[in-house]
């Protein structure tokens, strides 16, 4: 049953490409919006994004709350209608609607040839900071979750391989080791730290223990990298903002728990930025 279902919602969102794709950059973008807020609801439990809400931020009122609940769901159809235009923003054709912070940094780590390992999270149109890494030079794998859909995870691995990032390691053990393999190669790996995640350790999260990722934690104690926080956000509707932090050195003294600590602490600073261009759909304090 699964397969059929998967099926339809492949046709239907494939129908939906089509449609971004005829009527433009902008308008599709506010279609997205509109479809997110429609669809959006009924796919997730409004429980789990409240629970998370009260959780992260248990002073805000309720209509804060809906506002939030209200943008997310239309980011999430942003984030949908513009994976068309991914080509077109690795093209350059889009390029007036980005602007980069951090620029020398990324100069920096090319110039370098040291590894390091950038952090972020889900936020509005997450697969362009791995795109500018990659148009930046860097030598580049991005670790991914692959989709329950299978007939979609295809077409998004094939964006993303061709336009996003070509080295795409997927999460899990064999993952890990190919991210040691490049790693090696010096290459730079990219990575999200939000989601919860089966195979990790409990880490404070906005004050409430939640299963987090150690993988970066790992890669600075077992190859000494420095950490990059990355960080996206739309700004006038249709732009974007990438802003590039500087390369954080951890001692080494730290173990895996302070490092991962700290970087939960990096990631709730970029989510207060703008509460509602994160996914709080995610059960990250399950």
């Amino acid at each position: 049953m699964k397969i059929i279902k998967y099926f339809f919602q492949f046709i239907i969102i494939y129908v939906f490409f089509i449609l971004f794709k005829i009527v433009g950059y902008k308008l599709s973008t506010n279609i997205g919006a509109i479809l997110g807020r429609l669809i959006g609801p009924l796919t997730r439990s409004k429980k789990i994004i409240l629970k998370n809400l009260e959780t992260a931020l248990p002073n805000l009122k309720e209509e804060e709350k809906e506002k939030i609940i209200h943008n997310m769901w239309a980011n999430y159809g942003q984030i949908l209608s513009n994976y068309v235009y991914i080509k077109d923003f690795y093209n350059s054709k889009l390029d007036k609607f980005i602007k980069i912070e951090g620029l020398e940094i990324l100069s920096s780590v090319r110039n370098s040839n040291q590894p390091v390992v950038f952090v972020s999270g889900h936020f509005n149109n997450f697969e362009l900071m791995a795109m500018h890494l990659t148009k930046s030079n860097i030598n580049l794998a991005a670790i991914y979750r692959p989709l329950n859909n299978i007939f979609l995870n295809k077409v998004m691995e094939k964006i993303r391989k061709n336009y996003i990032c070509r080295n795409q390691i997927k999460k899990g053990l064999s993952g890990v080791r190919q991210i040691f393999k490049l790693l090696k190669k010096n290459h730079s790996i990219a990575l999200m730290i939000d989601q919860r995640v089966s195979q990790g350790i409990s880490s404070n999260f906005f004050g409430k223990p939640s299963l987090t990722t150690t993988i970066p934690a790992q890669l600075v104690k077992r190859f000494n990298c420095k950490v990059v926080p990355i960080h996206i956000e739309k700004y006038k509707k249709y732009h974007f903002k990438i802003t590039v932090s500087e390369p954080i050195k951890f001692e080494e003294k730290e173990n895996i728990k302070n490092i991962t600590s700290k970087l939960n602490i990096l990631l709730e600073k970029m989510i207060l930025k703008n509460p509602d261009q994160w996914i709080w759909s995610h059960n990250r304090w399950k």
